[in-house]
């Protein structure tokens, strides 16, 4: 199905809408195929009078070929080495967004985080220069040129932060219990002992004797004894370590004692300013407090530049969590900075407070990103802790956008194994979200005000219901700027979105929307020329089969060679009543590592067993069985005819006399119709086309 929304939609349903059921792509009537349906967004100022029109076809993964990478699709290397290895259904849906640090800044790097499935990169303006942001944001944009990725960039403010300044100290500096420092603002040289500078000169403004200095949000923890000027005398409680540009914050009495600086600092103005310059795709704000200061950035990079930079809000104060709605309402997204956040807000309810705001998130359609602590064990270690797998998977069930590694890939040994497992889990947690049918439970408000915006939410939540009930393979979108992609997406679909656009920006801040496959083409305002340009496109480079072609081979009959197996010997099998879980873990067992395995090879493993479950009791029923029935037919006719054999000579000449005396006319109206016998199903053919369950009443 297309369908269309612009700016004048109002004016076009207030014309009769045509819906033209007779479109047909690849010789199938696309109102009730099974396998696209496609959005269009922005592009129908020539051809208002349509409103939805039906333009797809089946696009069936059966058929998909090797081929080198076309980057006239536009498409990313790796959504297209995904579909191709999982097929439509089995393609990850939760973006990934990786925090560039030392441990990953090379050009070698940063493309095998590409190749994991990193959607974007993320930089911490508090960390390294802008000369060394640059270069890696240089090399970024190098590798989606000429390595076919999609990679968009975030830089990370600042924000209203005091933190320690880093003095030249190599590792960091470790406070013991009972030890007194001094916190100070005077600028100095290298490192004194027992010593800390801060950044901010108003630092100490406010601030008692008897208040609590906490480092990191709990690293260590310092009590305040006593004033001297602008510097604080502090004697460590809680013994611990100051990582460096470790964060400072003050309580009393249980509450934030001090509330920092304002939200963007000069030097973060400077770094905005860097980042139009380097085209960056988007600004995370760090310790928002209200919807104001998202506004103003809003404007100014508005009044900067033409480039559309999206602003996400990070939430990591309790200030911010008070104007959740209308800071979610300004931004562009937004970031759960769980690591900040828990320093405010009870341990016990950050897993709640998480909950609701991918929930509000999602209801009004903003992409929202998980961050802080998801594999924080694997900064050190190689494997993640169960703990940290299921939290991940938490973030996955509720449907978040995105999921974020910090120190993880900026500063750990094993960055790339990280990403590694955040890619296994969200998309083995969304197969078992799909398999339990939870997005049936979604239920999304209206967030439109004029008629227009409320027929784009109608039109994309039917359309996604559509997809769903159907079982189609993909959703297609002609968009300019993404805002029909989102609201689709805002849906959370079964298939993935494929998000046509000619505004390059616009493909790189769909990477963060969820389910969302950007690709970039040039459209033009021919709805249908889109369609037919698009469907061409994907047809040649082998995503969809050929009119009139066969698929080459199939994903069953690939499972079977995987397997050393022909539908000849799955029949003949000697011992194929006894096949079972045992047998099957044999079967390929160089191929069961949880790293090579993916949901759909889970699906066809479950698909086959049941078709070699039918097709065995057919074969039993039409072998086994018809021995015993002949006999019985056999026994049942000759006593009848022993007992009855006068009655039925009698019957017998009755009707051939009135045969001969009334002519053929009687037993039948001479017309020439054709008899067809029954067509003959081969057992082979019902494995190959997945139709038993319909086929195996009828062979009864």
């Amino acid at each position: 199905m297309a369908v269309s929304s612009d700016s004048m939609l109002q004016k076009i349903f207030a014309k009769s809408p045509v819906f033209d059921s007779n479109k047909r792509v690849f010789g199938k009537p696309v109102s009730i195929s099974g396998g696209a349906i496609s959005c269009n967004e922005r592009n129908l100022k020539s051809k208002g009078k349509i409103a939805v029109k039906a333009a797809a076809a089946a696009a069936d993964v059966m058929g998909l070929k090797n081929h080198e990478v076309n980057l006239d699709l536009g498409f990313d290397v790796v959504a297209e080495r995904e579909l191709r290895e999982k097929g439509f259904l089995g393609m990850r849906k939760t973006k990934l967004v990786c925090t560039i640090g030392p441990a990953c800044c090379s050009l070698e790097d940063l493309e095998r985080l590409a190749m994991r499935g990193m959607n974007v990169a993320r930089l911490n303006m508090c960390h390294n220069t802008r000369e060394w942001h640059r270069d890696v944001i240089r090399k970024i944009k190098k590798l989606n040129e000429e390595k076919g990725f999609s990679v968009s960039v975030m830089i990370d403010t600042e924000g209203s932060l005091i933190h320690v300044v880093d003095h030249g100290v190599p590792s960091s500096l470790k406070a013991e219990e009972g030890s007194v420092w001094v916190f100070t603002a005077q600028k100095f040289e290298g490192s004194r002992p027992f010593t800390v500078q801060a950044n901010f000169q108003g630092f100490s403004e406010g601030i008692m004797v008897g208040d609590e200095l906490v480092i990191d949000g709990g690293m260590a923890r310092f009590e305040v004894v006593e004033r001297m000027g602008n510097d604080l005398h502090c004697k460590c409680t809680d013994p611990g370590l100051f990582l460096p540009r470790a964060k400072l914050s003050f309580w009393r009495d249980g509450k934030l004692s001090y509330h920092g600086l304002p939200t963007l600092s000069p030097k973060d103005w400077a770094d905005v300013d860097f980042g139009i310059s380097e085209g960056v795709d988007f600004i995370a704000m760090s310790f928002v407090n209200d919807a104001d200061s998202v506004k103003d950035l809003k404007n100014y990079l508005f009044a900067k530049m033409s480039k559309s930079i999206r602003v996400l809000a990070k939430i990591e104060t309790l200030e911010s969590l008070q104007k959740l709605e209308e800071i979610v309402e300004a931004s562009d997204g937004i970031m759960v900075a769980r690591g900040d956040l828990g320093v405010e807000v009870p341990l016990e309810q950050i897993p709640t407070v998480q909950e609701d705001i991918t929930r509000l998130c999602r209801q009004m359609n903003k992409p929202v990103i998980i961050a802080s602590q998801l594999l924080e064990s694997m900064v050190e270690y190689p494997t993640p802790t169960r703990a940290e797998v299921a939290d991940v998977s938490e973030a996955v069930r509720q449907y978040a956008d995105a999921l974020m590694l910090s120190g993880e890939s900026a500063i750990g040994l094993h960055g790339q194994k990280a990403l590694s497992v955040l890619q296994m889990a969200s998309s083995r947690m969304e197969l078992w979200s799909r398999e339990e049918n939870r997005q049936s439970a979604l239920h999304n408000c209206q967030l439109g005000g004029s008629l227009s915006d409320c027929i784009a939410e109608e039109i994309c939540s039917c359309a996604v219901q559509m997809a769903n009930n159907l079982g189609v393979d993909a959703i297609f979108v002609y968009t300019k700027h993404g805002e029909m992609a989102s609201l689709l997406s805002r849906n959370r679909p079964y298939p993935p979105i494929f998000a046509f656009t000619s505004d390059s920006d616009a493909r790189m801040t769909l990477n963060l929307q969820w389910g969302v496959i950007p690709l970039l083409v040039d459209l033009t305002d021919d709805m249908e020329a889109n369609i037919s340009k698009t469907i061409d496109l994907m047809r040649t480079n082998g995503m969809v089969p050929v009119k009139g072609e066969e698929p080459t081979e199939s994903l069953f009959m690939k499972e079977l060679k995987r397997r050393g197996m022909t539908p000849t010997s799955l029949l003949e099998e000697t011992n194929r009543g006894n096949y079972g879980v045992e047998d099957e873990m044999k079967i390929g067992e160089e191929d069961r590592d949880f790293s090579k395995r993916n949901p759909v090879s889970t699906e066809l493993d479950k698909s086959l067993s049941n078709q070699r479950e039918k097709s065995m009791a057919l074969n039993s029923e039409g072998l086994e069985g018809l021995i015993p029935r002949a006999k019985l037919l056999l026994t049942l006719g000759g006593t009848f005819f022993v007992g009855f054999w006068p009655l039925i000579l009698i019957t017998v000449a009755f009707f051939s006399s009135l045969y001969f005396y009334f002519g053929p006319s009687f037993v039948h109206d001479g017309s020439n119709a054709s008899f067809s016998p029954p067509q003959y199903i081969d057992p082979y053919e019902l494995l190959e086309d997945e139709r038993i369950s319909q086929i195996a009443p009828s062979l009864k």
